[in-house]
């Protein structure tokens, strides 16, 4: 055949694919998520999460030096509290869990970025992001509770700041007070179109979090909407976002390229709990072969235009070098 045009010409080996690849991994721009509790020596399996466990700080320390010999840089930060209460008095407690997690990382690895989660759900009884009042989240009310949090949490030595809660004008009230305190230079990693979603099962059942009523769809997203997240990213970057977030990745591709599209700012990406989990345990039944899997997926949230991801298969991908 008199063909000019052969893509394939440029595919013929691994050195000439890899050459021209339009997207490259990189391990330095994985972030791992971990679950800190109260207690000494606690390891306890998540069973809808394989692989990943609620660790008390002693076991935390080892854990995280184990994967920082594998070339981890980035952490995310969750608590677990022994005691809940309806103000999540435990989120902004200057000797909370989060808060001491924060120190002895810091203190054993001084190099390593630590990113804490700024919400109430994990520290409230009732579950919800914010206070309260006869069935109903409030949203100003909140908004000082948060800022507390990310000030503590920053006291501590937290690296950035992460505020998941989805309050509107809780980026300003956390910008606000951050730079009051003298932490100007605490950047702010927001959650800034964070989806009501069902893939956030098994993060619920590793932080304890689940509503005890209703649900969060009166301030998480709604997954119809699209537009709705430019304006949600373009409010947080108004407020003082240092850096946006959209959550979850696999399903919302096509939110990550518009705020891309839209935005002069890094854009994280979350693959969430349940994009992880349905992974494993189709892995585990030997349904997939679970490193190309993860490639692949994580290939296409980079190119849809993320900086950056945070991934509970990073410990996977760094130890088994899938990024090779």
């Amino acid at each position: 055949m008199d063909l000019i045009e052969r893509p394939r010409r440029l595919r013929n080996s691994a050195i000439l694919r890899n050459m021209i690849s339009e997207t490259q991994l990189n391990a330095d721009k994985l972030i791992m998520g971990y679950f800190v509790c109260e207690g000494r020596n606690i390891r306890h399996a998540i069973t809808s999460m394989p692989g990943i466990d609620r660790v008390s700080l002693d076991n935390l320390l080892g854990d995280v030096s184990s994967d920082i010999a594998y070339g981890l840089k980035s952490v995310l930060l969750f608590g677990i509290p022994d005691q809940k209460d309806e103000r999540g008095k435990g989120a902004y407690d200057t000797n909370g869990i989060v808060q001491r997690a924060v120190r002895a990382l810091k203190k054993e690895f001084p190099e390593l970025l630590v990113i804490t989660d700024v919400c109430l759900c994990e520290f409230t009884s009732h579950g919800h992001c914010g206070i309260v009042d006869n069935g109903k989240v409030l949203n100003d009310p909140t908004l000082a509770l948060l800022a507390k949090t990310a000030v503590s949490q920053a006291a501590a030595g937290a690296d950035m700041v992460a505020p998941s809660d989805m309050m509107d004008g809780r980026v300003g009230a956390i910008r606000q007070s951050l730079d009051e305190q003298g932490f100007q230079n605490i950047p702010i990693m927001s959650y800034a179109a964070k989806y009501a979603s069902a893939f956030y099962g098994p993060f619920r059942d590793a932080a304890g979090s689940a509503p005890q009523f209703g649900d969060r769809q009166s301030y998480q997203m709604d997954f119809r909407n699209a537009r709705e997240a430019e304006y949600e990213v373009l409010l947080d970057l108004e407020e003082g976002a240092d850096i946006v977030m959209v959550k979850p990745a696999l399903s919302y591709l096509d939110i990550i390229c518009r705020v891309r599209q839209m935005v002069q700012v890094p854009v994280c990406a979350y693959n969430v709990s349940g994009e992880y989990s349905m992974v494993k345990i189709a892995a585990h039944s030997g349904f997939v072969n679970e490193e190309q899997m993860v490639k692949e997926i994580l290939t296409s949230i980079f190119r849809a235009g993320a900086d950056m991801v945070i991934s509970y298969h990073t410990r996977d991908i760094l130890k088994n070098n899938w990024f090779k």
